[in-house]
């Protein structure tokens, strides 16, 4: 396992309670809730199976807190935001194949 700083700066690590998570989002924690059965988010279960996100999936949720504010139903909003990151991914990709 790694130094505690290493995985503080890692953006996958669940650093973040739901309570702590729905603070710095600016949610409520159902929201958060709704938003791992819509998919978008698969927040890590504690021992003792108490959800934890990381800051990548606090960016999640922030977009589609913004875009739900902004009149977008929520499962639009997450097959948006799962839509963009796949494009991004398939950008990046190509951008490292020597092939293209």
């Amino acid at each position: 396992m790694g130094q505690p700083d290493d995985m503080l700066d890692d953006e996958n690590y669940p650093a973040y309670t739901m309570g702590r998570a729905a603070e710095i989002v600016g949610c409520s924690q159902d929201f958060l809730r709704r938003l791992g059965e819509a998919k978008l988010i698969d927040p890590h279960r504690s021992a003792g199976g108490h959800r934890r996100y990381s800051r990548y999936q606090l960016r999640l949720a922030a977009r589609a807190h913004r875009m739900c504010e902004q009149g977008t139903d929520m499962a639009a909003a997450c097959r948006i935001i799962i839509l963009e990151d796949q494009l991004e991914e398939a950008l990046r990709h190509n951008q490292s194949d020597p092939t293209h």
